[in-house]
């Protein structure tokens, strides 16, 4: 079967269940007294559910059967047991109300914790990590894993608990009651847990097949709807509804399975629930004609069986959940074990802004993205503060991995990076991501206003963003919007050129005031008089600090202090855009092709 570019972590080592269940009670370890009020809450729905047929048997072996007592004594005692009875039936609704008012408050507010940290621990893992995972996969991580896990919270972990503690108390009755009995009972004990054992075992890996194939959907979906211009451009509608068509119908398939082993499981309950109650019928029968059991203790002891058996059938009902919730919690935790987040020194914030200043040095840097495959082989160079610099090269030769390695999404296999005389390891991440500026040729637009699409996290008022703007030569571009920075652009708002988002991006980084600015790629798809206005802003706003150019186009390159081309991981060679014109070398047959025009 196809696998439609999908990997799922069905290769890591599934977690037991015991370990999958004690890190599920530890989530609600902050939640000690809401649980411990259920707990006690429980108690009570157990206690009144149990009292009542009791009090059946008492109403029926001292009023309704005893011809010894008055009429008017049997009927009053009737009464009596009848008010205890509805008091008994009032104490277990507002019980089982107050119950599941806590639990739902309690598996809600679990879920937003756990669905908090999940994402956040997403956003701090380095980007080596989602080269290979599909957003589809993430998405379902966060939404339907975390939601398939919220009945856990809210009535499994009390239902067990309950039902545990009910079918305990039962059987202590019923051997009290009558022993003989009682130890039919205890027959089928052994033989419901083997069963429960056994279906737990399958119904668990069939809930993992669901939970990845409907991660697969949800990627597949991702992945079409974003391409759709892709799609429709080269016919492949059909196509695609062929594949999706094959996964649907691969989920339709594991998710019958399940329900086939759930309908198995169900009928085997009730059987077992069927032949105990015949069982007892025909020896507690047996018994009252015998005169050695009365009526009374036979009613309370057949409704005593359909309560023992009622938490087995509605385990059976709820087997899905568990498993499914079991399976969800175990892709969640084995997200979260993943420990490829990025590491930050120990060291100050202010200290980490002042390390990031003098020279840019790469010494000896070599790095591969897949091991045995090299992008960069022993590259070392100088960028000088305040120096501007373009590095030229094919595609595929490692310009957009210096500046990976620069902002620390990769680190490097061999060699250093510096700031001055200190390495970049020793530098946190955050501090160099604020402090060097990058302007891509891509980059996210967010449904909400140009302003807070400029200021984002430096928080700006408009008065200076205004200013900023008005200084860097994007006034007029301001003036263009229809309400200036209150213009709402994104989905669903004004639709921006592409010379338009450069100019927003160089704003945001403008925004920041970084002392170092990168260029990656920034021009190459804006027009002559966009690409124009951008030099422009750029010359007015970053006078005098360290620019890296990443650029096709000549117009661009040529202003460079110094040119670095690159070949297959290396620097073939350096130098002004004058001088490597008149070398006749690797530049000049680049500008050939056109390359940097």
């Amino acid at each position: 079967m196809r696998n439609f570019g999908y990997f799922e972590e069905g290769h890591t080592r599934a977690l037991s269940e015991r370990k999958l269940w004690m890190r599920t009670v530890v989530l609600l370890k902050p939640f000690k007294l809401p649980f411990a009020a259920a707990v006690l809450l429980s108690l009570f729905v157990t206690a009144s559910g149990l009292a009542l047929p009791w009090l059946m048997q008492q109403g029926i072996d001292r009023y309704i059967t005893d011809s010894s007592t008055s009429i008017d004594l049997r009927i009053s005692g009737l009464a009596t047991i009848v008010l205890f009875y509805g008091f008994l039936i009032v104490l277990n609704f507002i019980s089982a109300f107050s119950q599941v008012l806590i639990l739902e408050w309690m598996g809600q507010s679990i879920m937003h914790k756990l669905r908090q940290k999940l994402f956040s621990h997403l956003l701090r893992l380095q980007l080596a990590f989602f080269n290979n995972q599909p957003i589809g996969r993430l998405v379902t991580r966060v939404t339907n894993d975390i939601q398939n896990m919220h009945e856990m919270f809210t009535s499994i972990m009390i239902t067990l608990f309950n039902d545990l503690l009910k079918m305990a108390c039962i059987i202590i009755l019923l051997i009290n009651l009558n022993p003989k009995l009682g130890s039919i009972l205890c027959l089928f004990v052994p033989l419901a847990l083997i069963t429960t054992i056994f279906f737990s075992k399958l119904a668990r890996n069939h809930f993992r097949d669901i939970r990845k194939q409907l991660s697969k959907l949800n990627s597949f979906i991702q992945e079409t709807v974003s391409g759709i211009n892709l799609v429709q451009i080269f016919g492949r509608t059909k196509n695609m509804e062929k594949d999706f068509a094959e996964l649907n119908n691969d989920y339709l398939t594991k998710t019958l399975r399940q329900i086939k082993l759930f309908g198995t499981f169900m009928p085997i309950t009730e059987l077992m629930s069927s032949v105990a109650v015949a069982i007892i019928l025909w020896y507690g029968g047996g018994e009252i004609i015998r005169e050695q059991l009365s009526l009374g203790e036979l009613v309370a002891f057949l409704s005593y069986m359909r309560l023992f058996f009622q938490p087995l059938r509605e385990l059976s009902q709820k087997y899905s959940i568990v498993q499914s919730a079991l399976a969800s919690a175990e892709r969640i935790f084995h997200l979260l074990d993943n420990d490829s987040s990025e590491k930050e020194p120990v060291n100050d914030r202010s200290a980490n802004h002042a390390l990031i200043q003098g020279d840019l040095y790469f010494e000896n840097i070599s790095f591969s993205y897949k091991e045995n495959q090299p992008v960069l082989r022993d590259i070392s160079f100088r960028i000088k503060a305040g120096e501007t610099v373009a590095i030229v090269g094919p595609t595929g030769s490692g310009k957009s991995t210096l500046i990976n390695l620069l902002l620390r999404f990769y680190e490097a296999d061999d060699g250093v990076i510096k700031f001055g005389t200190h390495p970049i390891q020793k530098i946190s991440r955050t501090a160099i991501r604020q402090k060097v500026g990058v302007v891509m040729q891509e980059m996210l637009i967010l449904q909400d206003s140009l302003f807070k699409n400029i200021s984002l996290d430096t928080g700006k008022n408009e008065e200076e963003i205004t200013a900023l703007m008005e200084d860097a030569q994007l006034g007029e571009f301001i003036k263009r919007l229809p309400d200036g920075l209150d213009t709402t652009i994104g989905d669903g708002g004004r639709a921006m050129s592409t010379g338009e988002k450069q100019l927003l991006a160089i704003a945001r980084v403008l925004c920041r005031n970084p002392s170092m600015l990168v260029l990656d790629e920034a021009s190459s798809a804006i027009d002559s008089r966009t690409e124009e206005m951008l030099e422009n802003t750029l010359e007015k706003g970053f006078a005098g600090k360290t620019v890296l150019i990443i650029a096709h186009r000549l117009s661009t390159v040529k202003r460079a202090d110094r040119i670095l081309v690159l070949k297959k991981g290396k620097i073939r060679e350096q130098g002004t855009h004058a001088e490597l014109l008149a070398s006749g070398g690797l530049y000049s047959r680049l500008l050939e092709l056109d390359f940097a025009t």
